[in-house]
C-alpha cells in the first residue's frame, strides 16, 4: 500500500518542515551581526542540523502535494493558496534564511533616504549599523536595482527609522506581497495558456524555492515576479496598458523583467497581422518609456541603474561562465600566459552571445506560447549570465509553471528545484566541510523519520488494505 497521502497530512508535513527552518534559523540564519553565533557553537550546530531537517520536510511535502495534484480528484486552487499561506506563516517573524541580501536592501534605502546616490558608492559610504550588516564583498558596490525598488526600500527606511528589526520585517511583507501578487496570477495564466491551475500553483508558488528565497530570504525577486506576472494577466486581455505599465515597473525592480515586453507584443500582436504587431511593438514601447521617466522622476535616484547592471559580477560567482573562466583563467596562469585575465571576460562575453542565440531561436524558431517563451528566455538568461543564485532559478520557473505543455517539462523543473532547495547553507555564507556534513545529518534524518512514519502508517492500516 503507497503512503496514506491527502491535502492535510501534505500541509501540516509542511508546516513541520517551515516551522523547523523558523526554529533552527534562530540560531543558524543568516543573523544581524551582534547576535552572530559562531558556527561551531552547539546552539549553531543545532540550528543548520534543525534547518536541513526543516528543508527535507518541507521538499517531501511539496513531492507529495504533487501526487495529491496530479491525482484523481486534484484540489481547487483556493486549496492550494491555502496551504502556501500555512507553510509560510512560521517563516513570517523568523530571521532572515540563506542570503544576507535583505541587509543590502536595507542599506540601500537608507542610502537613497539620506540622498547618497547608491549608483556611485556602496554601503559602506553609509557607515553605521545597517552598513555593517551587508557582506564584505558588497560593501564597496553599487546597487543593480532600479528606481522602483530603491523607492520602497527607501520608504520602508523613512518608516522604520533604520531599525533593523522593523526594517526586515516590512522587506519580508514586500516578498509576501510579491508572492502574493504570483499565486494570483499563476491560475489566470495557465488557464491562458492551456496549463492546469492547480499544477501550475504546486510548480510556481508552493515550490520550496519560493519559501526559502522569497519569503525565509526576503529577496526583491518576488516584487519583480509577481508585477511581472500580474502585468501578464492584464496585457493578454483588455489592459495592454496597464499590463505594460505592471511590466515596466517590474523592470525597474530588477532587469530581466524587461523581457515580459516581449511577451507582451506578441501576446498582443496574435492574430492581427504586421500592422497589428507593429502598433504593439509602438504602443508597448512609448509606455514603457513614458512608466520609466515617471517613475525615475518619483523616485528621485536618475539613470544610474543601467551602467550599475554589471553589480552582480563577482569573483565568488558560480553561473557556467564564471566557473569556466576561473577554471580557464587557472590553466592559462599555470602555463605562463598573459591571457590569463581576459579568460573571465570572454566566457561572459561568450554567454551573453549564446544568450542572445537562444532568445532569437525560442522567438523566432521555436515560436510557443508567449507566456512560456518568456519563462524559457529568463530561465537561459538566468543559466548563461554572469552571475547565478538558486532564487535566479525562479525567474524563468514562475512561467514555465504557469504555461509548459508537457508534463515531462515539469518534472525536470521540479527536479532542478528540489536540488537547488539543498544548495545554500542558511546563513547565506561558504560552506566548509563540517557544516556540510551537519547540513547532510540534518537531511538524513528527516529521511529517517519520514521512512518510519511511513513504516508505521503501513503496520497500523487494515490488513485488508495492506494486501490489496
Amino acid at each position: 500500500m503507497a503512503f496514506p497521502v491527502d491535502l492535510r497530512r501534505c500541509q501540516a508535513l509542511g508546516l513541520a518542515g517551515t516551522a523547523f527552518l523558523a526554529l533552527g534559523g534562530e540560531t543558524a540564519g543568516a543573523l544581524p551581526a551582534r547576535e552572530f553565533l559562531a558556527p561551531e557553537s552547539g546552539r549553531a550546530v543545532l540550528g543548520l542540523v534543525g534547518v536541513y531537517f526543516g528543508v527535507v520536510l518541507l521538499i517531501a511535502a511539496w513531492a507529495l502535494l504533487g501526487t495529491v495534484v496530479r491525482g484523481p480528484e486534484p484540489p481547487a486552487p483556493r486549496s492550494l493558496l491555502l496551504v502556501l499561506a500555512v507553510w509560510a506563516a512560521p517563516l513570517l517573524l523568523a530571521p532572515p534564511l540563506f542570503s544576507r541580501d535583505v541587509y543590502s536592501y536595507l542599506a540601500q534605502g537608507a542610502m537613497v533616504d539620506a540622498h547618497i546616490d547608491v549608483y556611485a558608492y556602496g554601503p559602506a559610504r553609509l557607515g553605521g549599523p545597517l552598513a555593517d550588516e551587508v557582506a564584505p564583498v558588497w560593501q564597496q558596490t553599487t546597487t543593480p536595482y532600479g528606481p522602483v525598488f530603491l523607492a520602497v526600500a527607501s520608504a520602508l527606511s523613512a518608516l522604520t527609522r533604520g531599525e533593523i528589526p522593523a526594517g526586515l520585517l516590512g522587506m519580508r511583507l514586500v516578498a509576501l506581497l510579491g508572492v502574493a501578487l504570483m499565486a494570483a496570477a499563476l491560475p489566470r495564466l495557465a488557464r491562458h495558456s492551456g496549463a492546469d491551475p492547480a499544477a501550475a500553483l504546486w510548480l510556481g508558488a508552493l515550490n520550496p524555492l519560493v519559501l526559502l528565497h522569497l519569503v525565509a530570504g526576503a529577496h526583491n525577486d518576488a516584487i519583480m515576479l509577481g508585477l511581472l506576472g500580474v502585468g501578464l494577466v492584464a496585457a493578454r486581455g483588455r489592459w495592454h496598458v496597464l499590463g505594460v505599465v505592471l511590466i515596466t515597473l517590474a523592470a525597474l525592480v530588477k532587469a530581466p523583467a524587461a523581457l515580459g515586453l516581449l511577451a507582451v507584443v506578441a501576446l498582443r500582436g496574435r492574430g492581427r497581422g504586421r500592422r497589428g504587431t507593429a502598433r504593439a511593438t509602438v504602443t508597448t514601447l512609448v509606455v514603457a518609456a513614458a512608466t520609466t521617466v515617471a517613475a525615475t522622476a518619483v523616485a528621485g535616484t536618475g539613470y544610474g541603474w543601467i551602467a550599475a547592471l554589471k553589480t552582480p559580477v563577482s569573483p565568488h560567482n558560480w553561473s557556467p561562465t564564471s566557473v569556466l573562466g576561473r577554471a580557464t583563467g587557472a590553466v592559462l596562469h599555470n602555463l605562463g600566459s598573459g591571457l590569463a585575465p581576459l579568460a573571465m571576460p570572454a566566457w561572459h562575453a561568450a554567454g551573453l552571445v549564446t544568450t542572445v542565440c537562444l532568445l532569437l531561436f525560442i522567438w523566432l524558431r521555436l515560436r510557443p506560447h508567449p507566456v512560456y517563451a518568456l519563462g524559457l528566455s529568463l530561465a537561459t538568461v538566468a543559466v548563461f549570465g554572469p552571475a547565478i543564485r538558486p532564487w535566479y532559478a525562479l525567474w524563468g520557473l514562475f512561467l514555465i509553471a504557469a504555461a509548459a505543455p508537457t508534463g515531462s517539462m515539469r518534472g525536470r523543473v521540479a527536479a532542478v528545484s528540489a536540488v537547488l532547495a539543498l544548495a545554500v547553507l542558511p546563513s547565506g555564507a561558504p560552506a566548509d566541510g563540517g557544516q556540510v556534513v551537519l547540513a547532510v545529518s540534518g537531511g538524513v534524518l528527516a529521511l529517517v523519520v519520514l521512512w518510519q512514519a511511513h513504516q508505521a502508517a503501513q503496520s497500523n492500516a487494515p490488513v485488508r488494505e495492506r494486501t490489496a
